[in-house]
């Protein structure tokens, strides 16, 4: 039954991934060409992350940040980034910056919604049990992802925000990461991914 699962799932995913590329190209095009007006460098965001199996993948995002932001400060995104642009921010408030992940999905890398794909520094802290979110596809959006849309402003307000980030948000995320695992089947997919439309309206 979970073989019949999975290939439903795939299924829809490469189907709904790509009537949402042909649906977007315009706002593709239009993103595009703001974000060269708006800063020196590439239109994508590419960063390793590690999806099913440990396998690590290339995520794709429109930028939103000056070019080599990952030099000049850590991984995590916290408040009011200095890094961001101007076109970044207004891409990240409404979470545009994230729909070119819908490349992933028709390529196999990721699912519409699954658990967030981390970054290997942080996979490398995963327990045995935290490591069971491998085991499925990555998602574009999940139970997390909705609890913790703002989750930048509540990193700008702490001391310490990449602590903060390992020992309270991340160990929070996987739980809910696998309360997913348990609870997936498609519709439960299908009002996620509405959920998520809804919330960044």
């Amino acid at each position: 039954m979970k073989k019949i699962n999975s290939i439903v799932k795939r299924i829809f995913d490469f189907f709904a991934a790509l009537i949402g590329i042909i649906i977007l190209s315009p706002i593709f095009i239009i993103v595009s060409i703001a974000i060269k007006l708006d800063s020196p460098g590439n239109i994508m965001f590419l960063q390793k992350r590690v999806g099913k199996c440990g396998k690590e993948f290339d995520i794709f995002k429109f930028r939103t940040m000056v070019t080599n932001a990952e030099r000049l400060g850590k991984q995590i995104t916290v408040g009011k980034d200095n890094r961001i642009t101007k076109v970044g921010a207004f891409l990240r408030k409404y979470k545009i910056d994230e729909l070119p992940q819908l490349f992933n999905v028709l390529k196999g890398d990721m699912s519409l919604v699954g658990p967030r794909p981390e970054v290997p520094k942080y996979v490398a802290l995963y327990n045995e049990e935290q490591k069971k979110v491998l085991s499925v596809r990555p998602g574009i959006t999940d139970l997390a992802s909705l609890k913790y849309s703002d989750e930048n402003d509540i990193l700008g307000k702490v001391e310490n925000p990449e602590e903060y980030y390992i020992n309270v948000i991340m160990k929070d995320k996987l739980s809910l990461n696998l309360e997913y695992i348990e609870k997936s089947n498609l519709f439960f997919d299908i009002s996620l991914v509405i959920k998520t439309i809804l919330k960044c309206i």
